[in-house]
Parts: structure tokens; C-alpha cells; sequence
């Protein structure tokens, strides 16, 4: 038995079940083979997805924090500025060193990028860098070395001022926050501390009408959707393929098409304006073009076939004969399908909600032809920082 005992506790490969030793062996080194193909098969969507989805990402962030312009413009102006104390006028030697420096990049002609860094942390002083790199460029380089400091103050009277010193050390920073300050609506006031921004104040406000746009478009298609899915699940084959055509029809047009549509539809003069107009509803055009309004009803037109095709694959699956059953054993129809029918399809439900929440937070095209001013969302400004501000 002690014999017996010690020989089941050694630590050894327990063998296939009807397998002897050698063919069990052979079966694992097989196995590890077909695992390693599959992971082969595998190796290019993942490289694939390193290199269109994660380093994309990755190098935004990055950008996002790395702002090296205005150290690689003025380098010798923002050491000076390292033994300042924040307080009063900077000393000449700071003023100096920012004439030369002016006086260098009014000829290099990159006054102007000084300038727009600058403007970003402080703005207004834009015009002040290029101003007066404008006037140093007129001057001898041994008179600036000499009296920069005059100079540059007789030039303008704001170069005294400690703010923009502040401003000039802040933006002056190679890694900084201040562009996620900026999309929440914060900004650092001359001390450092975080405030709310004092001037405009638009982006907390657009992240939740585009979260507000986006749930409202998601329970429209719901409504919409739900009805129509258990419909073409529990209708004839015929009859259900053919709505499935319909369903799928706006798949074979352009988006660009369908949104234009819309805007024939919805314009002042358009189609449905008319028809209310002639048969009397109405005496005066209504405004639905270029609105919130405008934005929802184009996008719920859009998105109503992601929220249909994910519950009418689970409806599909769901047999009939359990509603049956329920009503069968004294239930009554709503009751039976809301504690029967209506649980099991939530799978689809929460699938066509969270796929047509996230293609409309990010909507484009449709907010920008139809929605205006009142029906923006975040999209539209993201895409104007990436194609004019370059921010």
C-alpha cells in the first residue's frame, strides 16, 4: 500500500484516457501545433490592429501632452525665466534675452508660431510678438544685446506686465495639461491652480448635448425597432424576407444621398412643409431644417437597421411555443412577455442600444449637412480643430 501510495502522489503526465503513453504524447505535441498555427493565423490582424487602431491612438495622446514649439523657439529666454520669481517686471536680462530672440525669429520669419504658441496660453498677445519682432527687426544686433530691455518696453508697455511672463514659463513647458484643461472648460490662472475658463465655454456643454442626442436617437430607435423586429420574426417567411429587403434597402444608398434627402425633406420649402401648408395644418412654414430636431429624425432614419438586425438574430432564436406555454397555464399576453418573451431578448436589446449609442456619439457627416448650429455635436468640432485651428 506504501508502495502504491507513493507511486499515484509522484508528479508525472496523467495519460489519455485509452491512450498509451506515446500516443498521448503525440496527441499534446499535436495539439501545441494546431494552437501555434491558429496564433499564426492570427499574428496579422494583430499587427494589423497595432498599427491602425493602437499607434493612432497612441500618437494623439501623445501629441496631446508633447507641445515643444515655443521651447524650441525661444530656449534661452525660458531658462532666464527659471530663476524668476513670478513677481514685477522680469529682469533686463530677461527682456534682453527676448529681444535677441525676437530679433532672431522675426529674420527666421517663425515670429508668428511664437506668437500663436503664446496666444493659446495667453490670448491677445499674438499681435504683441509679431509687433514687435517687426520693430527689433529694424534694429542693429549690438544695440538690441546692449538696450533690449528698453527696447522692448519701449515698444510696447505690456511686455512689464508679470501675466505675460507667466503665460510665456507656462506655454513655454515641453509636456503639459493645458489641452485637457481646454476641453473641459478649465484652464491655470497666473498661480497655477485649476479654475473654470473665463472665456469661452462650450465644450462640457456640447459633450452633454451629444450624449443627450445620442440616448435620444438610441430609445427612438428602440421604440421603432423592437415592434418591427418581433414582427418579421414571427411572420411568414415570405412576408419576412421581404421586409428584410426594406430593412436593409438604405445600406444599398450613399449616406451622403440619404442625408441629402432629408434635407429636401426638412428645409423650409421642402416636401413636408408643403404638404402641411396645402392641406391647411399650418399657415407659415415650420424650421426643422438645420435644428437639434433635424439631427435626430436624419439619424434615427440612419441607425434604426443596427438596432433591428441584432433583435430580430435573437428573436429569431427564440421559440414560440414558451409564450404558448405561459398563456397556457393562466398567464395573461403582457404579462407573458414581459416576464418571458421580453428577458430573453435583451441580449439583442442591449447589443442594438450600445451599438447605436456609439455610432452616434461619433456622427459626422449628418449633424454637419443637417443639424446647424443647434444640432452640433462634438464630432463637428473635433473635426474642425483636426482640419483648421490644427489643434
Amino acid at each position: 500500500m506504501t508502495a502504491d501510495a507513493t507511486i499515484n502522489t509522484a508528479p508525472q503526465h496523467r495519460p489519455i484516457v485509452g491512450l498509451t503513453a506515446e500516443e498521448a504524447g503525440f496527441a499534446r505535441r499535436s495539439l501545441s501545433r494546431r494552437r501555434l498555427v491558429a496564433f499564426g493565423l492570427v499574428v496579422p490582424l494583430l499587427i494589423f490592429i497595432l498599427f491602425a487602431f493602437f499607434a493612432p491612438i497612441a500618437t494623439m495622446l501623445h501629441r496631446s501632452v508633447y507641445n515643444p514649439t515655443v521651447a524650441q523657439l525661444v530656449p534661452d529666454t525660458l531658462a532666464a525665466l527659471q530663476s524668476w520669481d513670478g513677481k514685477g517686471t522680469p529682469d533686463d536680462s530677461i527682456l534682453t534675452s527676448m529681444a535677441v530672440d525676437l530679433k532672431r525669429l522675426q529674420a527666421e520669419r517663425n515670429a508668428g508660431k511664437l506668437g500663436e504658441g503664446l496666444n493659446r496660453g495667453l490670448p491677445g498677445s499674438s499681435s504683441l510678438v509679431q509687433s514687435s519682432a517687426r520693430h527689433l527687426g529694424r534694429i542693429d544686433d549690438a544695440e538690441i544685446i546692449q538696450n533690449g530691455a528698453a527696447l522692448l518696453l519701449e515698444i510696447n508697455e505690456k511686455w512689464a506686465n508679470p501675466d505675460l511672463w507667466i503665460g510665456l514659463r507656462r506655454v513655454g513647458r515641453v509636456y503639459t495639461d493645458d489641452n485637457f484643461l481646454t476641453a473641459l472648460d478649465l484652464e491655470r490662472n497666473p498661480d497655477g491652480d485649476i479654475q473654470t475658463r473665463e472665456s469661452a465655454q462650450i465644450y462640457v456643454k456640447l459633450y452633454t448635448k451629444t450624449l443627450r442626442i445620442a440616448l435620444v436617437i438610441t430609445i427612438l430607435c428602440v421604440i421603432l425597432g423592437y415592434p418591427l423586429a418581433f414582427y418579421l420574426s414571427t411572420a411568414p417567411p415570405a412576408r419576412a424576407n421581404l421586409l428584410m429587403v426594406l430593412v436593409l434597402l438604405p445600406f444599398w444608398t450613399s449616406l451622403l444621398v440619404r442625408t441629402t434627402a432629408w434635407i429636401a425633406l426638412l428645409q423650409t420649402n421642402g416636401v413636408i412643409n408643403s404638404v402641411l401648408i396645402s392641406i391647411g395644418i399650418t399657415g407659415e412654414p415650420y424650421t426643422m431644417l438645420y435644428t437639434e430636431f433635424a439631427t435626430i429624425v436624419a439619424m434615427t432614419h440612419i441607425l434604426l437597421p443596427f438596432m433591428i438586425l441584432p433583435l430580430y438574430s435573437v428573436m429569431k432564436g427564440i421559440d414560440p411555443s414558451y409564450m404558448r406555454a405561459a398563456m397556457s397555464l393562466g398567464s395573461r399576453p403582457f404579462m407573458a412577455f414581459a416576464r418571458i418573451y421580453f428577458p430573453m431578448t435583451i441580449p439583442g436589446l442591449s447589443a442594438g442600444a450600445l451599438l447605436v449609442f456609439i455610432i452616434s456619439v461619433g456622427y459626422y457627416i449628418t449633424p454637419a449637412l443637417v443639424g446647424g448650429t443647434d444640432g452640433q455635436m462634438i464630432s463637428n468640432i473635433i473635426a474642425f480643430h483636426m482640419q483648421q485651428s490644427n489643434n
